[in-house]
Order: structure tokens, then sequence, then C-alpha cells
């Protein structure tokens, strides 16, 4: 599976390099290749939007194609023909020479057997205007009205394809065909929303070295050498010591979840610490779970450590985080943790300066105190600040939400594309620190260990939602031996 994902320089740099190939001529063909095997209704027009670049370009050419394939063709498009880019101008000649006959206005046809959208692509850095807006709006209410799909060409209309950020109106596709390869910003923020399914066409470009790609979609094989059968001669000892600090009064459940979670995914021994002095002495869901003082943890055998679920922002809680980035094992950051290191700026010299991993889970508004700055501007380009995170707090960084950035501290990232809505609720964030905190404590590299739980937390949420459980009103301990059950399906897959 192609993985690969760019940002728009280097795709103008691509298409550049490989500007003596007839790029357009292959992205009309796959386009009308495609758009064949999805519309809905021979007998019915197929509406195309062209747009005044060379987005418009790959539209005609697709117009173009599908004439001959004897599909009845309304193409709609507005301005000076002579103002198109040179491609995109002899595109559209092509298509009035092969007696292809070009709109002003969208018609008002009984049915669309389907939509595609060609105004816009990759290049788009503001809100659609004009008749183009109105265009966008229109053909989201008819791709509604006539429930048929609406296919982007590159990227849908409106949505900028580096950072996922939706201008208003934008398309609402069902489909979206990318051209040359992945585009970071329809995986994350607004993107799924308004992408629908996601294909690529690399219109047969062997891309080298040369242009390596700017990030990756999170997949199995980003971790796959570590997902190893177990030997039969082992024990528990061969599987570490996770540890987990957290559940102030009233916030015991989060640590608790953590805490089996990363039993469930197999570290030996979990040790887990909770500051309310009236916590249970045992876990009766889960009595294999060790409990102890919190202040008696950093005394048990550990190999890994995750503080913040459930910790509560007092003054003991700020002297265990100070303790836990004293403390010479890889640890996990994640919820109040956070919000104590984004506040005790005393702290992010201690983490900077570690030795052993870090990992660092913030959600949008943690990330935001991380960066001083606001969720708007985290959520306006996720790439960007998962990146700066990392290179600020010398730590691997999961910035959570809708396509989780996954950021090193080498520079590299990715961007995940498993999970759901169901999602969206308490605890979640909990279950995750206890996944990767399990892999630590078993020896997985601090970067593995994160892409591979952060891409089984939402693949185990897929799994449940498969089985008919959620989306809505999906738990997060729900999750847990979800997680268990996908990942052992992984080793044995492997």
């Amino acid at each position: 599976m192609n993985t690969a994902l760019y940002l728009s320089p280097t795709l103008r740099r691509i298409e550049a390099e490989h500007a003596h190939l007839p790029l357009m001529q292959r992205a009309g063909r796959a386009a009308a290749e495609f758009a064949a095997q999805i519309a809905v209704d021979r007998n019915s027009p197929i509406l195309i939007l062209a747009g005044p670049g060379n987005n418009g370009g790959d539209a005609f050419e697709a117009a173009r194609l599908l004439r001959e394939r004897f599909f009845d063709i309304r193409l709609v498009f507005t301005g000076d023909p002579e103002k198109l880019p040179a491609d995109a101008r002899a595109a559209r000649q092509r298509f009035v020479d092969a007696g292809g006959v070009s709109l002003a206005e969208i018609p008002d046809e009984p049915r669309w057997a389907l939509i595609i959208d060609g105004l816009f692509g990759i290049g788009l850095t503001r809100a659609p205007e004009g008749i183009h807006a109105q265009w966008i709006h229109t053909a989201n209410r008819l791709r509604d009205r006539d429930d048929c799909p609406l296919l982007a060409l590159d990227c849908p209309s409106g949505l900028n394809a580096d950072t996922g950020r939706s201008f208003a109106p934008c398309i609402r596709a069902t489909h979206t065909l990318t051209f040359i390869g992945g585009k970071a910003g329809l995986l994350t923020a607004d993107g799924p929303d308004h992408c629908g399914e996601v294909s690529v066409a690399d219109l047969d470009l062997l891309l080298g070295d040369e242009l390596p790609p700017d990030g990756h979609q999170l997949s199995p094989a980003d971790f796959a050498s570590r997902l190893r059968p177990r030997l039969r001669n082992t024990h528990k000892g061969s599987f570490g010591g996770a540890g987990i600090i957290g559940g102030s009064k009233s916030m015991t459940g989060a640590a608790l979840l953590a805490a089996r979670a990363a039993l469930k995914l197999g570290a030996g021994r979990v040790y887990l610490g909770m500051i309310d002095p009236d916590a249970p002495a045992v876990d009766l869901v889960q009595p294999e779970l060790m409990l102890r003082r919190v202040d008696t943890l950093f005394q048990a055998d550990l190999q890994a450590l995750a503080c913040g679920p459930g910790l509560g922002k007092s003054s003991e809680a700020i002297q265990l985080v100070e303790q836990a980035l004293k403390c010479p094992l890889p640890v996990v950051l994640d919820a109040d943790a956070l919000n104590i290191l984004a506040s005790d700026g005393r702290l992010e010299g201690n983490l900077y300066n570690r030795v052993a991993p870090a990992i660092l889970t913030p959600h949008p508004a943690e990330a935001a105190r991380l960066l001083g700055a606001s969720v708007r501007e985290v959520q306006a380009d996720r790439m960007t600040a998962a990146r700066e995170l990392a290179r600020r707090y010398a730590c691997h960084v999961a910035l959570k939400g809708c396509g989780t950035v996954v950021a090193t501290v080498e520079g590299a990232w990715w961007i995940n594309t498993t999970g759901n809505p169901g999602m969206a609720t308490a605890g979640m964030g909990d279950v995750l620190s206890g996944l990767i905190v399990a892999l630590l404590a078993q020896g997985w590299p601090a970067d593995k260990a994160l892409l591979a739980a952060v891409h089984l937390h939402g693949a185990a949420a897929d799994h449940l939602v498969a089985q008919g459980i959620g989306p809505v009103g999906l738990t997060a301990g729900e999750v847990i031996d979800a997680a268990r059950t996908v990942f052992n399906g992984w080793l044995i897959a492997d």
C-alpha cells in the first residue's frame, strides 16, 4: 500500500520535473475511468464543474473522454478561456475540437448520475468567491437532492490540501480521486468530512528518492518489524513492568482505564499509583493490577511510566510530574501532566534534557497550551503544530483528533486514519496512554510504540463498530478488549 503523503511545494516540484510528460491527459483519463465506475445511472447526465486553473484542465480532459464513452455530459465553465494556464487551455481546446460545448450556468436537470468537481485543486488558500462559491453550494445541494456521487478531482474545492482546513463553502464529496500521491489535508481536520472515499491515481510516475514524501499515512507496515509472536519459554518478567501515575479524587477511573489497557496489551506487570487517599486498594474488575501508594510507585520494578490520567493539578501532582521527568525510563505524558508542563516553565527544560525518550499525547486544547497558541491556530495546521511540539520539547508527539498526527523528534510525521466518531467520549485518551506504556514496557522503541498504539487504538474502535457496537454510545472501556483482539490478529497475520 502506498502511504506517501505530499505537501503542495513538493508536488509542484514533482510536476515541474515531469513537465515533459502528459500529466493532465493522464489525470483526465484516470478521472474518466473512475467516474465511469461510480456513475449511478448510464441514462442520466453527468455534471462537470471546470474551474479557472489546472484543476479545470483535468475536468475538460475527463469530460472529453467520458463523451467518447457516450456519456451524456454537461460541463459548466465561466471566464475567459485564454486566461487558463497553458495545459488547461490545451485541454479545453481538445474538448471543443471533439465537439464538446460548455455551459455558463448549472442546468436544472431532473436527476444527475454523477457530479464532478474540477473547480479548484491543491493550491487553494482562501474561501471560494462569486460564481464558483455559488456552484459549490449548488453541487452540494444537487448531490443531496439526487442522492448521486460527487467526485472531487485531486481535492474538494474549498479544502486546503495541506492542512485539512475547510473554507466556506466547501465541496462535500462522496469520492476524491487525488493525483500523483496522497495529500495530508485529505486525512486530517476537516478533510475526512469533505473527501468521502479517497483514492490515489499515481499517473504512472515512479517517484525516486530525490523527492521523498513529506509524510506518510500510518499503517501496520510502519511497525511491522515489532510484531513478533511470543516465544514459548517466557515469563511475566519478559514483558516488563508498566507504571501508571494519576487518579486524583473523583478521577480514579481515568487511571484504572489506562492500567487495564496496559495489562490487556501484554505488559507483564502493571503498577498503578493513585493520588486519591481514598482510592481502592484493589481493582475488583481487574484484580491482576498492582495498586500502590503513589509515593512508592517509583520503587517498583518498572520499564516504562505513564503520568497524567486523572492526575489533577495539585501541588502533589506537580511534584509527581517533576519526579516522572527525572525518572530514567521511557515516559508517556498525557492529560493533566501536559497541563502542568504547559504552566510550569521549569519542567520544559527537564523534559528537553531527558536522556530516556518521552511521548506527549495532547488533544488540540492541550497542544495549544503547550505551544502558547489558540486551539484555532493548532487546528488550522495540525502537521506544523505536532512537529513544533516534537521540536520544542524533544519528544515524540501524537496530536489527537480527526486524523491524529504523529511526529517524531527526528522530524518525521504520519497521519492515522483508523478510528471513528464513537471515540469522542471520556476516557479514550487514558486508554491510549495505557496502550503506549504497555508497548514501551515490552521493549518497543518509543517511536514504534507510539505509532502502533495510535493505529491500534483507532482500529479497535473500528472493530467494535463493524460488530454493531457504536459508534454512538461507544465507551473507552470497550476499546480495551477490542485492542487486545486486533493486536493479536496482527501477530497471527504477520
